[in-house]
């Protein structure tokens, strides 16, 4: 059993105080019910920075009960009101141990708490390949056990398969309205950062943080694209203000090409 909750687990004092309090609590909520606590996402595979969403997985050994999902939803409405930001940006859900075991085609909806939300809500959002290989290959333990005795080995071909069928998903996305319009300052690049790292994936097997998945496709894929994806990494800083702005139309037609492109290059034949 590892606990890292009082350790400086990043390097962010006031994001580990704000961990801390997050598995204190939720283990007084879940008492015998609570396995353990984890952050996985960027803050596992690389490049977190004060930007950065928190991404965390808590495992529990059964279901979580109703009075256990009324403590945990004050709970995270009492976290919100933390005058710290990254209180603001949680995400995450809680996964009962034999539902995270192995990778679900079903895609079962977890308790999840969205980035920016105090309110837990049952979605698939964790419910991913990609979220097990991440947490199994470099979960930071904040609390229980190692992670590789709750996950089992993730395949490269489990990853490819569901790098391709998201990027078909991610379409619509691409061309839904936003509160921004059209597409938004914040989802432009992600879009562009996000199927460069699901191309990665094609092309290694394994998961990338955004921006080393980015810094490759500068030299792995078409040079056309070179300019837009430097853009994309350079487009880093504060990221939440352009929820609301609009992405420059010409930034947006060549994110749909390049969108295009992606799922071309999914679709050849890979030697």
């Amino acid at each position: 059993m590892i606990d890292s909750a009082a350790a400086a687990v990043t390097e962010y004092p006031d994001l580990n105080a704000v961990l801390r309090e997050l598995v204190a609590d939720v283990r007084e909520i879940l008492t015998g019910n609570f396995c353990g606590a984890y952050l996985q996402g960027s803050f596992a595979v690389g490049d977190a920075d004060v930007h950065s969403d928190v991404d965390f997985i808590v495992v529990t050994h059964d279901e979580v009960s109703a009075p256990q999902l009324e403590g945990l939803q004050a709970m995270h409405k009492k976290l919100f009101a933390l005058e710290v930001p990254w209180a603001q940006h949680l995400e995450g859900s809680y996964v009962p141990k034999e539902r995270l075991r192995r990778v679900d085609p079903a895609g079962s909806p977890y308790l999840y708490l969205d980035n920016g939300a105090s309110e837990l809500i049952w979605d698939e959002h964790c419910n991913t390949a990609v979220v097990r290989w991440s947490l199994r290959e470099h979960g930071v333990v904040l609390a229980g056990p190692d992670p590789k005795t709750l996950v089992d080995p993730v395949s490269a071909e489990q990853l490819r398969s569901e790098a391709r069928e998201t990027m078909r998903e991610w379409v619509e996305w691409a061309h839904a309205p936003t509160k921004a319009g059209s597409m938004s300052r914040w989802l432009q690049p992600l879009l562009v950062l996000s199927y460069c790292r699901m191309l990665h994936t094609l092309d290694s097997g394994r998961v990338s943080s955004k921006r080393e998945a980015g810094e490759w496709a500068l030299g792995a894929l078409d040079p056309e694209w070179r300019e837009l994806v430097q853009r994309a990494l350079d487009d880093r800083p504060d990221p939440w203000e352009r929820v609301y702005q609009p992405a420059d139309p010409e930034a947006v037609e060549r994110t749909r090409a390049f969108i295009e492109y992606a799922l071309a290059e999914a679709a050849a034949p890979r030697e």
